[in-house]
């Protein structure tokens, strides 16, 4: 992943979640996360019964990002129809990470797949 300067950022640790049921649980009942989680595929995110608030990235299927926000617990997040990811991080995350539209992210292999 590279910073808003074009730095790369020291590598995040990625759980992704592909299957119907990992992506149901996503953040749920947690306090909290150590990096992001990856939703495939998945276009919008809801927060209700989230314990904390989140960062959101969009990304298209180059896994650019089409945008960021911050979702407080108990929020429906707009629907993107170009998005085939959702990252998910705890808040301010993404800022210290310089994810912001248009940067693409490149995920590594020997990540945690949650099924």
């Amino acid at each position: 992943m590279l910073d808003g300067a074009g730095e790369p950022v020291p590598p995040v640790p990625l759980e992704i979640a592909a299957s119907y049921r990992a992506r149901t649980r996503g953040l749920l009942g947690r306090d909290g996360i150590d990096g992001a989680i990856l939703l495939t595929p998945a276009s919008s995110v809801h927060t209700f019964r989230m314990r904390f608030a989140i960062d959101v990235a969009h990304l298209d299927r180059r896994f650019r990002v089409i945008a960021v926000r911050t979702m407080r617990p108990g929020r429906l997040g707009a629907i993107r129809p170009r998005a085939r990811y959702v990252l998910e991080a705890e808040a301010g995350a993404m800022a210290a990470w310089g994810l912001r539209p248009g940067v693409r992210i490149a995920i590594a292999t020997g990540q945690d797949l949650r099924t």
